[in-house]
This record gives structure tokens, sequence and C-alpha cells, in this order.
């Protein structure tokens, strides 16, 4: 699978997003695609050649009935999400792989609206146009309400990045201090290739575990100011990963 800015880059064509969206709904035929575009079949062999070497489609050779030489037909390959998320104190972007299995094996990652659906489903091979537009329509409506939960959060987390900036503002007067803090936050909860890091901002090595220990005993102090206590610990003590940055115990 390609990388996030990859895939912007090829999608940010709009010729290359319709066809993908002709492929979505059935196999169609490079003449097929260039008939309904309305654009040169040469032009739709390009995009489609660019879509398929980034692995968002792929092609088979089907036989003429009528005896000719066989053709090329292109069908959607690949099932992934791209998400973007941009304002002030707020930049996440994602790119990720939908999850493959039938509805059974779907259905302990879903809400408890769409749990109904993958029953009604599981086991069929084929349904009605008429069930499956009430079936999608419930699954929209529930994705409606899960994207209006996921901008309430995001905006939340945007809020709460706003009311930090200034302490980090603050508390950090240089600007590697402060880009390693970020760093920090964009994934609290993660540990932070910090060899990356310093590469990024090439920093030598002497100057980054200056960096690092400075970071990690202001942000130390932070929690024992707010607490009002003295954080004392054993050598076992489990502490935050980002407690030990710059550490050699």
């Amino acid at each position: 699978m390609v990388d996030f800015g990859t895939a912007l880059t090829i999608l940010e064509n709009k010729a290359r997003r319709q066809i993908l969206e002709m492929l979505v709904r059935e196999p169609h035929y490079p003449l097929q695609l260039s008939k309904h575009l309305e654009i040169s079949q040469q032009a739709v062999m390009k995009h489609l050649k660019v879509l398929e070497e980034a692995g968002f489609v792929q092609s088979e050779q089907v036989r003429s009935d009528k005896g000719g030489p066989p053709k090329k037909i292109f069908s959607v390959k690949q099932s992934f999400s791209l998400r973007l998320d941009l304002g002030p104190d707020l930049f996440r972007s994602d790119h990720r792989t939908l999850p493959v299995g039938g509805p059974v094996r779907l259905s302990s990652r879903l809400p408890d609206s769409a749990i109904p659906v993958a029953e009604k489903i599981g086991g069929r091979r084929k349904i009605s146009v008429a069930e499956a537009m009430d079936l999608v329509g419930q699954l929209n409506e529930t994705l409606e309400t899960l994207d209006a939960q996921r901008d309430a959060l995001i905006a939340l987390h945007q809020q709460v990045m706003s009311r930090v900036s200034s302490t980090v503002d603050e508390n950090f007067t240089q600007y590697e201090e402060r880009n390693l803090v970020h760093t920090l936050l964009e994934r609290p909860r993660r540990p932070v290739d910090l060899d990356a890091w310093s590469e990024t901002l090439r920093l030598e090595v002497p100057r980054a575990e200056e960096i690092i220990t400075e970071v990690r005993e202001r942000m130390m102090y932070e929690i024992a100011d707010a607490d009002k206590t003295v954080i004392i610990a054993g050598k076992k003590t489990q502490l935050p990963w980002w407690a030990v940055l710059g550490s050699d115990d």
C-alpha cells in the first residue's frame, strides 16, 4: 500500500477519482471509461497505469466473444480510508487499511446498531436490491452518527491542544524543545522514535540528549507542581515512557 502522501498525489486528479468511482460499481474496459468520461482512451490508459502501479486497481485479460484479441478489464483492488484533519492546533493524517473478513468476523468490531445488518447477510451470497437499499440506508445513518461523533472528538482534541500551546510556549523557550514536546503530544501513549526526531532536526547526538533530558525534567516538574508532591521512585517503578527519556538507568 502506498503512503499517505503518494495516495493524495494520485487522487488529486479528478479523472482518476472518476475512474475509481466507476470501477467501484463494476469492472470496466478502457474504452467504456473513455466514452463515459469523454476523454481520450490514451489518457484513460495513462491514468489506469498510475492507478495500477500504485495498487489501487488491477487488470485481467478477457477473451473476446467475437474471436478478436483479448482485452484488459480493470477493477478496484485496495480497500482503504484516507483521513485528514486540519485547523489551528490541529493536524492529523491517517491512511487506514479496512478490515477484511465476512459479516460474522466483522461483528466484533461493529457498533451495536450495525450488528443486525451483519446478522442478516451472514451466510448469504446474494440479496435483493430492495433489501440492500434498506440495509445500506441503515449503515449510512450509523456512519453519519459516528462521523458526527468523530467530528466532535476532533474538535475537543483541538480545544485541548489550543489550551496547552500557550503552556508549551511559556515553559519551553527553545524551538527544538517545543518541537519535541509537540511530537510527544501527537502520540502521548506511543513511544517516539527519538533517533528519527533528532535526524529530522539535524541535531547532533549530545545536543539531542540535552534537549531530551531538559524536556523530561520539566515535564516531571509540571506533574509534581500540579499535585504539590515530590516524585520519588525506585529503579523498578513503572513510569510513563517519556519520564525516562535520556535516562541511562
